[in-house]
């Protein structure tokens, strides 16, 4: 069941529901208290742990529909139907099944795990031998629709469903010979062999289910990728959220492995052909030049007016993600105020933390954007604070509402820190026109990069893993 937890919880990640490790381990803990008995009971306690949000909803129902009911409700389906046509009632359909096990053990009929599991309707043993069959068959690889008929005849294979036939006829004249013939049984047997294949197909069609949700996810998210951040819907938006942590991730990554690198040291040629002159430049002790950099340190100013509040949402989480990856991020936000959020985001949860300062609670985020209000009050408070190791990041579109811009203050923190790295969601078609400030802005930027959807935001990584 673990295993079946990770998968689920894999699923509804890639569907944008956030899951962490604790909520997983939440599971754990709130199937060992209600058990696995009832469904509806473990839908509840899956949907307590995992689900934080009522937009989520839908989409956690639809795939606990998906992923577990499939193969779970055709076998249930399945055993009841073949009760009916038995024309027996639940109970006496149990009573018979119990008969049936005690005239099987009296006659010493050797019947094989799945034998006896289809013939007692064990459906515990049935799914768990169905899902290993399904395994070793490799049932994760279907693509496409006409690909059921060559799956479910590997996985019948797998399950052994050639020698079953053969246990049910050898079980069926041992048992006619018998004085304690039942005319039922003939029938049952067959019953239970078109169940059994009935089953694999349900099996073979919930996996592809699953793969085409997936594969449409994943279609849905490339297509979100060029899309811009101006004009996401709030479904869209949750789901871009779930990308941006996944770049988060990717940035991590790669600085932790440069940094690992930088441990080691570079190789150095001219040290190494020194020390070996000995051994006739055979290079047999090899050099490392073991300079170690300091780790930068990163101040972002991100704009959050209205007109760019979808953009604030990706770039503040992105921000957000940077607390751990360098020696100190200092994070602001602007209208024609500015005010630092460092603490938030040291001390709140990442949602909180975007919360507080979208809605108003460090400044005024529906006054009019006034750049170059907001660069002089940084400038006056906060421009000691860098030096040749801080890089400045600007999250903004640069539309001052024809105010004055005070360029200079870019031209002020040029000239102290390690680099200016200015990211605007607008098209760079429209730089310069209109309210426009970035003529003005740009010439005392390192770095100016269009940045209004998904996929220029994972160009510009690269510049900002080389800080």
């Amino acid at each position: 069941m673990d295993e079946k937890l990770v998968e689920f919880s894999n699923l509804l990640r890639r569907n944008g529901i956030r899951v962490s490790l604790a909520e997983s381990m939440d599971v754990v803990r709130a199937l060992d208290v209600v058990g696995l008995g009832e469904r509806d009971t473990v839908r509840a306690a899956l949907r307590t742990t995992l689900v934080k949000r009522g937009v989520d909803l839908p989409v956690y129902e639809e795939l606990f529909e998906l992923f577990f009911s499939g193969l779970a409700d055709a076998m249930k389906e399945l055993t009841s139907a073949t009760a009916q046509a038995l024309e027996m009632s639940d109970p006496d359909f149990q009573r018979w099944l119990e008969d049936l096990a005690r005239r099987l053990e009296e006659a010493g009929i050797d019947l094989s795990p799945l034998a006896r599991a289809l013939l007692g309707a064990d459906s515990g043993t049935l799914e768990r031998m169905l899902r290993d069959a399904a395994e070793r068959a490799r049932l994760e690889d279907i693509q496409q629709g006409f690909q059921e008929g060559r799956f479910a005849h590997g996985v019948a294979a797998e399950l052994g469903l050639a020698g079953l036939a053969q246990d049910f006829a050898r079980l069926q004249e041992q048992l006619q010979s018998a004085d304690s013939a039942d005319p039922r049984l003939e029938a049952y047997l067959t019953r239970r062999l078109q169940d059994l294949a009935e089953m694999i197909r349900a099996l073979v069609r919930a996996q592809l289910l699953r793969q085409d949700v997936t594969r449409g996810d994943q279609q849905r998210l490339q297509a979100l990728s060029e899309k811009s951040f101006y004009y996401l819907s709030e479904d869209e938006i949750r789901r871009m959220q779930e990308a941006v942590t996944k770049l988060a991730q990717r940035l991590r990554n790669v600085i932790s492995i440069r940094r690992r690198r930088a441990r080691r040291g570079k190789f150095d040629p001219n040290d190494t052909l020194r020390r070996n002159l000995q051994y006739g430049g055979v290079p047999f002790r090899i050099v490392f030049n073991r300079k170690r950099k300091d780790k930068p340190q990163v101040m972002v100013l991100c704009d959050v007016s209205d007109s760019v509040r979808n953009v604030s949402r990706f770039m503040l989480q992105f921000v957000y993600s940077l607390q751990d990856l360098y020696s100190k991020v200092r994070s602001f936000i602007f209208v024609s105020d500015v005010g630092e959020v460092t603490r938030l985001f040291e001390e709140l949860d990442i949602h909180e933390a975007i919360q507080s300062a979208l809605h108003g609670n460090i400044i005024n985020v529906y006054a009019h954007s006034d750049f170059g209000r907001a660069f002089k009050a940084f400038h006056r408070e906060y421009l000691a604070a860098i030096n040749k190791r801080t890089t400045v990041i600007l999250l903004g579109d640069g539309r001052n509402n024809y105010n004055l811009p005070h360029e200079w203050v870019l031209r002020d923190v040029q000239q102290r820190a390690k680099q200016v790295i200015w990211l605007n969601p607008e098209n760079r078609m429209t730089w310069g026109f209109g309210d426009s400030e970035m003529d003005r802005y740009a010439p005392y930027c390192t770095v100016v990069e269009e940045c209004r959807n998904l996929n220029q935001l994972y160009r510009v990584i690269d510049r900002l893993v080389a800080v």
